[in-house]
């Protein structure tokens, strides 16, 4: 025979039987309804804080130096401000949690200002890279040009000067030029001459190496060092 279950349990028989209802807060039923909408916020919780970690860490921080090399030949003599130009990622970046933007990635930037003349001098910005996953901003400062001696140290905002001529060099090119004078000055006027080609040969000589030292330039290959002024997020896919 099929019987039934009732919510009621029964004591005793007969007519004078009790019935006396489950009770609610011993139920197992009532303990797991209770139980459960805890366990949805929890997992919410915890899947929120593993992804704002991952994020975090997928970054290259800022203060972070690294090397690049130009594609394009720069000279204060030719540029303009706002001139485009490329470079390359010249070593590995990797993010704290082991994402890399291998050597070789394309960098894209910009001249902000170029100066002409006996103090020439350029700034150059940086705009995006490429990380392999997508294009990035780039916010960039120049921090040193290793190997070329001819430009000064780079100051706090990057910009990118051309060392004077130190005291031999301006010796030399004077000496020079007081030479070929002096060996002109007597082929016509014998001593007196050499005396005043000299003096003459001296001046000119002096202005020919100024003028001729002036000019800024960044051969292609050049390298650079850059220091991040922002940190560079890399896109995970």
């Amino acid at each position: 025979p099929i019987r039934f279950s009732s919510p009621l349990c029964c004591h005793k028989s007969g007519p004078n039987r009790t019935a006396t209802p489950t009770n609610p807060k011993t139920s197992p039923a009532s303990a797991l309804r209770l139980s459960l909408p805890s366990v949805p916020f929890t997992r919410a919780s915890t899947t929120i804080h593993i992804g704002i970690v991952a994020t975090n860490n997928a970054a290259i921080p800022e203060g972070t130096r690294f090397l690049i090399r130009l594609n394009d030949r720069l000279d204060t003599r030719k540029l303009q401000p706002g001139k485009h130009f490329k470079a390359k990622l010249a070593e590995d970046l990797v993010a704290g949690d082991g994402a890399v933007i291998p050597r070789g990635k394309t960098i894209k930037g910009h001249v902000s200002s170029v100066e002409q003349g006996l103090h020439a001098r350029m700034m150059l910005s940086f705009d995006e890279i490429d990380t392999g996953h997508g294009s990035m901003p780039l916010i960039a400062t120049v921090t040193s040009v290793p190997g070329d001696h001819a430009v000064k140290e780079p100051g706090e905002e990057g910009e990118l000067q051309r060392k004077g001529m130190s005291t031999q060099h301006e010796i030399e090119t004077v000496a020079v030029g007081a030479g070929i004078g002096a060996a002109a000055g007597a082929m016509k006027g014998g001593g007196k001459g050499a005396g005043i080609g000299a003096g003459a040969g001296a001046g000119v000589g002096a202005i020919a190496g100024l003028l001729s030292d002036h000019d800024l330039r960044l051969e292609k290959g050049t390298a650079l060092e850059l220091r991040l002024d922002h940190p560079l997020q890399i896109p995970v896919r």
